[in-house]
């Protein structure tokens, strides 16, 4: 017969047993000094494959360690160690670890103090997490006081490709796809970058980012289908600083975090506003050097409810003039491209217009003023743009790259769009990318005509030439590789978005990047 001892001992463990919280599968537990059990010890789930994510809430000096066990043999794992016991690692607040739990298994917390974190418990990907690199959030661009930001792309559409004999084109005036049946929970977060404490200094976690106060007002958020990449959370986000660094992240339903992205607004003598959500040209998202809009707008924008018909309606036309010449081909019967077909030719075309139509205005950066071309080059202007010659007297420096900004005057009659109103002040402008361009010419049947200036030749003298491809036509390796980057550079107009590498930290300073 057991000594009572015994059964009173095997009675209290049994209690502790049954007190334990028990976290659920695919979900996400969140915890705070108030709800927070004693002893933060955690039953999980049978599961033959669980991955567990942390994610810390509150920054610490001394931040709490997270073990676990997934034997039945193990009481509560510790820093101790033993057989089966394992410590979660993390880093920036992110920390997951993933094994067979056949018999479920226990999470205990040492060093908690005052911590608040989060937990996840998935048996696909961690809940919790960073995303990639190649799903940032994208800035259309600033003005003085506004900016455009897009989230990552999602829900990338497939295009229908028409069929002979009924090749149908989408309409000049075309309307936004119908929206997606779900979309991710997107929540934008910005900041300036020089405040106490940075959003980068704070644990990368989607509670803690979250926890901080936002800058600015979120005047509209969106759904937009800007390009082929798919759709986007759009935000015109307004009441920013002139002059002034931020960082902005997205988060993705509260747990996975895009960024962080870095901008700067541009100067208070700044004037061009903001044009977007046009549908028939879905990817303008920047300045534009037009009068400033109705006093009568709720934001001081040009969306497609106010843009001038004057501008509109001679580009509807130019486009679908351009689609009654192209439908003159047998598209759909005839190939004249294994690689690209007449749909291809017509989005290209509507792009390439669009950025001619919509002259992007920009501003050189405070810190390089001189880092963009002053003076409009000349007609006959050759060689790269991107790439400014080698200092004579320090010939071993790298060579610099400049932004295709060039200063425009007040003469209408000399402006790049002849439809655009005279906006009455000087300004300088952005130049599309040369890419733009060619995508046109490659993607088109050559009977339409349609031909791109070289950068052997006068390309210089109206495209940003040398940015993304390089001299010979090489993709991607051209000084930057694209358009811009998450550090604000934008080099020249694209309305794709093309993410820039900007190698090396002096092509970073030659482009005046603030942050």
């Amino acid at each position: 017969m057991f000594p009572e001892t015994f059964w009173c001992l095997l009675s209290a463990a049994s209690a502790v047993a049954q007190a334990l919280q028990t976290l659920s599968l695919n979900s996400n537990s969140a915890f705070s000094p108030d709800n927070t059990p004693i002893p933060p010890v955690f039953t999980l789930p049978a599961a033959a494959n669980l991955t567990i994510s942390i994610a810390l809430c509150s920054s610490t000096n001394s931040p709490p360690r997270f073990f676990v066990t997934n034997s039945s043999d193990v009481g509560v794992p510790s820093s101790a160690g033993g057989k089966d016991v394992f410590e979660i690692q993390y880093m920036d607040g992110l920390g997951s670890w993933n094994g067979s739990f056949v018999n479920g298994g226990v999470l205990a917390v040492e060093d908690l103090e005052e911590t608040s974190f989060e937990v996840g418990l998935s048996d696909q990907d961690p809940i919790h997490g960073l995303l990639p690199d190649d799903d940032l959030p994208l800035l259309g661009d600033t003005t003085s006081n506004q900016a455009l930001i897009f989230s990552p792309a999602f829900s990338r559409l497939r295009y229908n490709v028409p069929k002979w004999p009924n090749y149908t084109f989408p309409p000049a005036n075309s309307s936004q796809p119908h929206l997606p049946s779900g979309s991710p929970k997107y929540t934008l977060i910005v900041s300036p970058t020089s405040s106490t404490p940075s959003l980068t200094s704070l644990p990368q976690t989607g509670c803690m980012l979250l926890s901080q106060n936002p800058t600015g007002t979120i005047s509209n958020e969106s759904l937009w289908h800007r390009d082929a990449n798919g759709w986007r959370t759009q935000w015109l986000v307004e009441a920013l600083a002139p002059s002034t660094n931020y960082t902005a992240y997205v988060i993705q339903d509260s747990t996975q975090v895009g960024g962080p992205i870095y901008f700067a607004t541009k100067s208070a003598s700044f004037t061009c506003p903001l044009v977007y959500a046009l549908p028939y040209c879905p990817g303008v998202a920047y300045p534009v050097p037009l009068p400033q809009p109705p006093t009568t707008s709720v934001s001081r924008v040009y969306t497609a409810d106010n843009i001038p018909e004057q501008i509109s309606t001679p580009l509807l036309s130019y486009l679908a003039n351009f689609t009654v010449t192209l439908s003159t081909f047998p598209c759909g019967r005839d190939m004249y491209s294994p690689m690209v077909t007449c749909a291809d030719c017509q989005r290209a075309y509507r792009k390439w217009l669009c950025s001619i139509t919509f002259t992007r205005c920009g501003e050189p950066s405070p810190e390089n003023p001189a880092s963009f071309t002053s003076t409009a080059p000349d007609t006959s202007a050759t060689g790269l743009s991107a790439l400014q010659p080698k200092d004579p007297n320090n010939p071993s420096a790298p060579q610099k790259v400049f932004s295709a900004l060039v200063a425009q005057s007040t003469d209408i009659s000399k402006a790049r769009s002849p439809t655009l109103p005279a906006m009455g002040n000087p300004y300088s402008m952005l130049l599309p990318c040369l890419e733009t361009c060619n995508e046109v010419d490659r993607a088109c049947p050559p009977f339409v005509g349609f031909t791109c200036p070289t950068s052997q030749f006068n390309a210089a003298a109206s495209y940003g030439v040398g940015y993304i491809d390089g001299a010979d036509g090489d993709e991607g390796q051209g000084a930057t590789g694209g358009s811009q980057d998450r550090w604000g550079n934008i080099c020249c107009g694209n309305l794709t978005a093309r993410k820039a590498s900007l190698r090396g930290k002096d092509l970073r300073i030659a482009l005046g990047v603030i942050h």
